[in-house]
């Protein structure tokens, strides 16, 4: 018996340190607390943006080129060059073109020769008509070749105005006053103005005022209008932003692979020359924005405090005031202040959204704690920070997020 007794002391002293040890060491078990999330009502800006990409270009790009074909004889200018309307930009050689002139003026001369020789024989020849002293075939025959003889000396004048004007155009000037960005030709080399004009030089008109062509998805173009405030930037200047105003929506559609865009054109001033033709604009179109405007979350006017959940909030009683929003006023809703320990209703006026947070036009005062939703957590585990906007449920935590420093 006295085995027996050490034995069963032996056990339970075994059972007791085993106990203490899992007293002390093992956790002690959660339990779930439910809270309610709140945001502060509180004035800021809203602005709603449609984003595109363009592409940046001068106001005014004149492409200068040449009506007649010849070989380039000297080039004035060169890339970046400074320019005025009517200064020389290049010159063709001139020596086939001045022949051509010359054998007009020489036809010319020959043909109003042979316009004063009719001439004469033409009066004679009425003279002597008028006294019928020749046969009407014969009259008939000088007129015409009197009229014939006009008609020439005025083809040849047409032929010679045709020759001086080419000779003219082998002269190249510049029609704007301008930056050249664009040289397509060297001295020595041949162009031909046979079927088109070519292009000799491109010249902007002024750098310091430029334009973003921004393509505008068909889903955006609704709300994009004339005046609307537009910042962009550009890879060129990562840090920098540029502000400008839409000035044109074109109604003509472009359809790429089965996506329909129109060109939006923005007016984009460019004082200190930092805009050169041709970069790309990331650009952003405001066609909403409200400053100094009372605001809550969005998901407050989802929110509805639903008596079973309701009850495993600590501290907090939901008020049974019923309040009800017209139904034809799509502007008007119901959302939840707590006021202290309880939870009331108000009726309030919504205006225009983000999808972020929402504008009060009236029924708020600023400062007041809206309710936006529940959150729970379990007994032990430290909280979240709270946030300052909506977050959403599938974006990935920062590594060590959730942890006390």
């Amino acid at each position: 018996m006295k085995k027996n007794s050490k034995k069963y002391l032996i056990i339970a002293a075994i059972v007791i340190t085993l106990g203490c040890i899992a007293f002390f060491i093992l956790p002690e078990s959660k339990k779930t607390i439910t809270t309610l999330s709140t945001a502060k009502a509180v004035k800021g800006n809203l602005s709603v943006a449609v984003t595109a990409t363009g592409t940046v270009e001068p106001i005014t790009l004149v492409e200068v080129g040449t009506q007649v074909s010849g070989v380039i004889s000297k080039i004035y200018v060169d890339y970046n060059s400074e320019v005025k309307a009517g200064q020389v930009l290049a010159e063709l050689d001139k020596r086939l073109l001045s022949s051509e002139l010359e054998n007009a003026n020489a036809t010319l001369q020959s043909r109003q020769v042979d316009l004063d020789l009719q001439k004469k024989n033409y009066d004679r020849q009425k003279g002597l008509w008028e006294k019928q002293a020749i046969s009407k075939v014969d009259w008939e025959n000088a007129e015409s070749t009197y009229k014939t003889a006009q008609l020439a000396v005025t083809s040849s004048k047409a032929a010679v105005l045709k020759a001086q004007t080419n000779l003219g155009y082998a002269t190249i000037t510049s029609t704007i006053d301008g930056v050249v960005v664009s040289r397509a030709v060297e001295e020595g080399q041949t162009v031909a103005a046979s079927f088109s004009t070519p292009t000799l030089f491109t010249i902007a008109n002024d750098l310091t005022k430029m334009r973003v062509i921004a393509n505008v998805d068909e889903a955006d173009i609704g709300g994009v209008k004339e005046g609307q405030r537009v910042s962009f930037n550009v890879d060129a200047f990562p840090e920098d932003e540029f502000e400008g105003k839409v000035v044109q929506v074109r109604l003509e559609a472009t359809t790429t692979s089965n996506v329909v865009t129109y060109e939006v054109v923005i007016d984009a001033p460019n004082p200190d020359l930092k805009l050169k033709p041709g970069l790309t604009a990331n650009v952003n179109i405001y066609t909403m924005e409200e400053k100094d405007i009372l605001l809550i979350p969005s998901k407050a006017m989802r929110f509805n405090p639903v008596s079973d959940v309701m009850k495993d909030v600590e501290g907090i009683k939901v008020s049974e005031e019923k309040i009800a929003a017209d139904p034809n006023n799509k502007l008007q809703k119901v959302i939840w202040v707590k006021a202290g320990s309880q939870l009331v209703p108000k009726l309030v006026t919504l205006g225009q959204s983000d999808g972020v947070h929402v504008a009060v036009i009236s029924g708020l005062n600023g400062g007041e704690d809206v309710a936006t939703g529940i959150s729970q957590q379990m007994n032990g585990t430290p909280p979240e920070a709270p946030g300052n906007g909506e977050s959403s449920p599938f974006m990935p935590q920062r590594p060590g997020g959730n942890k006390k420093k």
